[in-house]
């Protein structure tokens, strides 16, 4: 039986900032990380900080070792440099970050944009992990991508009526929701 939103349940509002990576992007380009931003602010999260760096190893951990060490941000997205071009570096930079790998989000993650962009998914190296206590989620650059990655993957199971567990019961100011 699949998984399920059971709408009987509280809703457990996380706290989640975004990372876009990017040489070229700003402010006012940024579509992917705008993306992010409307999809978890309209599922009910609350926006905690966004950011845009380079494509630096130094740049990307040095946000991400930020907003770790703060208490009030659950979970980090970044969008962009997951693939393999020589500046493609967010995998390099976020992993040695992690406590602990998700291993499963990349396999569901292609799996979903298996059905979006066909096998164009085997160049993301899409993954996730918990930095500390808290979850850090990497996806690709573009907008469609992190359509998919929110709407496909992220939107249930950052979501703490997911039955029958989300994410949320790990996060420590949660645990215990799950049963």
């Amino acid at each position: 039986m699949a998984g399920r939103i059971d709408e009987t349940l509280p809703f457990h509002p996380l706290n989640i900032a975004v990372l876009t990576i990017s040489d070229t992007r700003d402010e006012t380009t940024d579509t992917s990380g705008g993306t992010l931003v409307e999809r978890l602010t309209t599922a009910g999260h609350v926006l905690k900080g966004k950011a845009i760096v380079h494509d630096e190893v130094d740049a990307i951990r040095s946000q991400l070792k930020i907003w770790v060490q703060d208490p009030d941000v659950d979970v980090v997205l970044t969008t962009g440099g997951t693939g393999f071009s020589p500046r493609d570096v967010t995998p390099e930079a976020v992993k040695p970050l992690f406590r602990r790998e998700l291993e499963g989000f990349s396999v569901v993650f292609h799996l979903a944009s298996l059905g979006t962009v066909g096998v164009a998914t085997l160049q993301s190296r899409a993954l996730a992990g918990q930095a500390e206590d808290t979850f850090i989620f990497c996806v690709p650059g573009s907008t469609g991508a992190c359509r998919d990655a929110w709407d496909l993957v992220l939107a249930e199971e950052l979501d703490s009526r997911f039955r029958p567990c989300s994410l949320v019961g790990q996060i420590p100011r949660f645990r215990g929701i799950c049963p």
